[in-house]
């Protein structure tokens, strides 16, 4: 994984200059992990060179996205998986991309449904969630802040 990079040098306002990161994964059994302790260095370097505030909450969230959509792409998907994290404001924007497309819909509440509550867990903690249909294959898109409401609420939407 390359380190972050300002992409603000562009000639964008620095306000307005985005770090981004990508790593492609190769669809084995290693890829959950490693997405995850990327993840994590990702968002140290960003806090660490950056000055940006990254609460530990918004590290073990963005994590556990990451562990989420990247497991989800290696079940459903064959191939190579494509990770891009990205900081946009107070948000770090989770992007994975994989070759299957047909686009994930959450499944209703069962209390008694053992496993696949991936993709409500995602969407509980996401500010943001998107789903879209490529050329080849989908992209799904999920927003974290990387820091906690100063009011002391949870970030993040309120499950419906």
């Amino acid at each position: 994984m390359e380190p972050a990079v300002p992409l603000g040098e562009d000639g964008t306002a620095p306000d307005e200059r985005t770090l981004q990161t990508a790593v492609a994964l190769s669809g084995d059994g290693t890829d959950i992990a490693q997405a995850r302790h990327l993840t994590a260095g990702f968002l140290t370097r960003v806090q660490a060179e950056h000055g940006l505030p990254v609460s530990q909450r918004a590290m073990d969230l963005t994590q556990l996205v990451v562990s989420e959509l990247v497991t989800n792409a290696r079940k459903y998907a064959p191939g190579p998986i494509l990770l891009d994290l990205r900081i946009t404001g107070d948000t770090v924007e989770v992007v994975v991309w994989d070759s299957d497309p047909v686009l994930p819909v959450a499944r209703a509440a069962d209390a008694g449904r053992v496993g696949q509550h991936g993709l409500e867990i995602v969407m509980a903690v996401s500010q943001g969630f998107e789903a879209q249909r490529e050329p080849v294959g989908k992209r799904i898109t999920a927003r974290i802040a990387l820091i906690d409401d100063p009011g002391g609420e949870l970030a993040g939407r309120r499950p419906l």
